[in-house]
C-alpha cells in the first residue's frame, strides 16, 4: 500500500544505508568465509533493492509529503552507495517519476526531484544511458530554470543538474555543450553591469541562482575546444571582473574563483596568457583579500579573505594551495582551480558520500584518473602505508594524462 509516512521513509532510508554499507565493503574486501556468509549477503542485496523497489513506489504517490520523503530517501542512498546494477534496470521508470514530479511537484519537490535526476546521471556512470536520461529530461529542466516566478531553490538546482549531468553525459557532444553554456550565461549575465558600468539591484534570491548558474557554467567551459573557449574568455573575463563588487559575497566568491578557472584555462592555450589589465584586476583583488568591511558578517569576511587570497596568489604567481582527499587508502590531490571545480561540483551533490564514490565509482575514477577501483584484502588495506610523496607523484602523473586527454579531445573536436 504506498502512501507511507515520512518518519517509515526514514526508517526506510537508514535501512538501505545500512545493507548497502556491509554489502559494499564485503564486496570491496575479499576474504575467505564459509558460503553462509555469501548467502547472508545475497540476501541483504535483495532486501535492500526490495526496500529501493518501495521508495520508487512512493514517488508515485498521491501524496506530496510522500512523494518529498522518497525523495529524500533516494538521495541519502544515492549519496552513500554505488548502485549501478540496480538502477540500471529501474532507470526509465524512475526517470519517468522525476520528471512527472518535475512537471507537476511543487517548488521543494521540483528541487529534490532535480538533485536525485544528477545523482541518478552520476550513478549511471556517464555512458548512453545517462546521456539519454539528459536529453529527456533536459526541456523540463530548461523550462524550470527560465521560468521567473517558479520556486528560486528548483532553479538553482535545475542550473546545477543541467550543468553536472551535461559533464557527465554529453561532454563530447559539442550541440549539447553549447545550448547548456549559452542557457547558464543567460541567467548570470543578468548580473552584469549595464552600459553605463552599473551593477543591477538583484531582486532576492537571484545572487543564489547567479551563484549556481555560474559554477555550472564554469564546469562546463572545463570541456570546451580551444575556439570556443577564447571567445568565452574574451567575452565574460572583462564582465566578471566588474561583478567582483557584488553586495552577495557567495556570488563574490564564486566570480572570482571562475576568474581564475578561466585564467587557468587560458594558460593551458597559451603559457602566456594574461587578463587584459591584470594591473586593476589584482588591484580589486588584493582590497577582497583584506577586506575589513565591519558591515559584513564575520564569518562572510573570514571566508571572502581566504578565497580571495588564493585567487591573487593564483593570478600573480601561478601559485595554488593543494588540497588532499583521503579515501580508504588513496587519495587525490586538488591542485589548481579546473580540478577544484570539478571536485567542488561533485561533492556539492553528493556530500559526505564523494568519498565513498572516488573509491567505488568508475565515473569518478576516470575523471580524477583513479583507475579502476581497488580490491584489497583486509591485510593489505590494514598494512598499506604508501608514502605521501608516492601518492602525490601518483595523483599528478593521474592528472597529466587526463590533461593531455583533454587538450587532444580540444584539438580533435569539430570547433562548436
Amino acid at each position: 500500500m504506498k502512501g507511507e509516512s515520512a518518519a517509515s521513509d526514514d526508517e526506510l532510508t537508514s535501512e538501505i544505508l545500512s545493507h548497502y554499507s556491509s554489502a559494499s565493503e564485503t564486496a570491496s574486501v575479499l576474504e575467505e568465509g564459509p558460503g553462509s556468509e555469501q548467502v547472508d549477503e545475497q540476501t541483504a542485496r535483495e532486501e535492500t533493492e526490495d526496500k529501493l523497489k518501495q521508495c520508487i513506489d512512493n514517488l508515485m504517490d498521491k501524496s506530496a509529503k510522500t512523494r518529498l520523503a522518497a525523495l529524500k530517501s533516494l538521495r541519502q542512498a544515492f549519496s552513500s552507495r554505488v548502485l549501478y546494477d540496480f538502477l540500471t534496470g529501474h532507470r526509465l521508470t524512475v526517470r519517468d517519476c522525476l520528471e512527472r514530479s518535475l512537471k507537476k511537484g511543487g517548488g521543494e519537490e521540483q528541487a529534490a526531484a532535480a538533485n536525485v535526476f544528477t545523482m541518478l546521471c552520476i550513478q549511471l556512470g556517464g555512458g548512453d544511458e545517462a546521456e539519454e536520461g539528459f536529453k529527456s529530461l533536459r526541456p523540463v529542466l530548461t523550462s524550470i530554470l527560465n521560468d521567473s516566478s517558479a520556486n528560486i531553490a528548483a532553479r538553482q538546482s535545475c542550473a546545477r543538474a543541467l550543468g553536472l549531468c551535461c559533464y557527465v553525459s554529453t561532454a563530447e557532444e559539442g550541440e549539447d555543450l553549447v545550448k547548456s553554456l549559452a542557457l547558464l550565461e543567460s541567467v548570470f549575465s543578468s548580473s552584469y553591469p549595464n552600459r553605463e558600468g552599473t551593477l543591477p539591484t538583484p531582486k532576492p534570491g537571484l545572487p543564489g541562482l547567479h551563484t549556481a548558474a555560474l559554477q555550472a557554467w564554469s564546469l562546463l567551459a572545463t570541456l570546451c575546444p580551444t575556439s570556443k573557449l577564447t571567445e568565452l574568455l574574451e567575452l565574460h573575463l572583462p564582465k566578471l571582473q566588474a561583478c567582483l563588487q557584488s553586495s552577495d559575497v557567495n556570488y563574490r566568491i564564486a566570480v572570482g574563483e571562475t576568474i581564475a578557472l578561466l585564467v587557468e584555462l587560458g594558460r593551458d592555450i597559451d603559457e602566456e596568457f594574461e587578463v587584459e589589465d591584470t594591473e586593476s584586476l589584482c588591484e580589486c583583488l588584493k582590497s577582497l583579500a583584506t577586506d575589513g568591511n565591519k558591515h559584513r558578517a564575520k564569518n562572510d569576511r573570514r571566508k571572502q579573505r581566504s578565497i580571495f587570497r588564493e585567487v591573487l596568489h593564483y593570478i600573480e604567481n601561478e601559485d595554488f594551495t593543494e588540497e588532499k582527499i583521503r579515501f580508504g587508502v588513496e587519495s587525490v590531490y586538488i591542485d589548481g582551480w579546473i580540478r577544484k571545480r570539478i571536485y567542488d561540483a561533485f561533492k556539492e551533490i553528493l556530500e559526505s558520500g564523494v568519498r565513498h564514490h572516488l573509491q567505488y565509482n568508475q565515473l569518478l575514477r576516470d575523471i580524477f584518473g583513479l583507475g579502476p577501483p581497488l580490491i584489497l584484502d583486509a591485510a593489505t588495506i590494514k598494512g598499506s602505508k604508501i608514502s605521501r610523496a608516492e601518492k602525490h607523484l601518483f595523483n599528478i602523473a593521474a592528472f597529466k594524462v587526463r590533461t593531455k586527454q583533454r587538450n587532444k579531445v580540444r584539438d580533435k573536436r569539430a570547433d562548436v
